[in-house]
């Protein structure tokens, strides 16, 4: 490899987080509530690009992982929800195995969530509710793409648009995919990790008992 900019060395590359901690005290009873508390003060403290941004981590039949950022788009006491075309990698996965994992890294506030749990796919009716309010580019986009499968080429990807913009020009209503819906992921544990001075961390998590109540306990750094 090149030289290297000594500016770059990612070993040497170190941020002291100095952000006040969290206790036990402060958290409320049930773990939608506290992400709720967390997104909304994300959004309003400094992750204005995107908060709902999360990285999705799937693995399949044989245990091989991938991840990808994907939007978050609603989120209740039932747990979080994306959408995403049904034929892609993370769903053929959460097909096969459909425990995953959610990452939701805001590094402005030096916090991120952790979440583990179980997918499953939203109804058609609550796909179809959703879907209409999406852009009309969006809308089709849908349709174009056939998500994770291979394209010959982005001319390929852009007639396909193209056709369909034809087909349904701006004001006509697009019909929602038949193989394109959501996921709702139902919490099983849920960590808030909240950056502080000198890698001691405060990293505090929810884990749900058999009866639907949920537990809190602090994690070493």
């Amino acid at each position: 490899m090149t030289d290297r900019d000594p500016a770059l060395d990612p070993a040497l590359m170190r941020k002291q987080y100095r952000a006040e901690g969290i206790d036990e005290t402060e958290l409320a009873d049930h773990p939608m509530e506290q992400f709720g508390r967390w997104f909304t003060q994300a959004a309003a403290q400094g992750v204005m690009y995107e908060p709902n941004a999360m990285v999705v981590s799937t693995a399949d039949a044989e245990g091989r992982p991938s991840s990808r950022t994907v939007l978050l788009k609603q989120y209740d006491d039932q747990g979080f929800v994306f959408y995403t075309n049904y034929g892609s990698r993370k769903a053929r996965d959460l097909s096969e195995n459909p425990y995953v994992s959610l990452l939701f890294p805001w590094h402005p506030v030096a916090r991120q969530v952790v979440v583990t749990g179980i997918a499953r796919r939203t109804g058609r009716d609550e796909t179809a509710a959703y879907f209409r309010t999406r852009p009309h580019g969006s809308q089709l986009g849908a349709w174009a793409s056939t998500q994770s499968a291979v394209v010959f080429s982005r001319a390929e990807l852009d007639a396909s648009y193209a056709e369909l913009a034809g087909r349904y020009p701006e004001g006509e209503q697009v019909p929602v995919p038949p193989n394109w819906g959501g996921f709702r992921i139902a919490p099983q544990a849920v960590e808030f990790w909240q950056g502080r001075e000198n890698r001691l961390h405060d990293r505090l998590r929810y884990v749900v008992r058999e009866d639907g109540s949920w537990r809190v306990e602090r994690l070493s750094p």
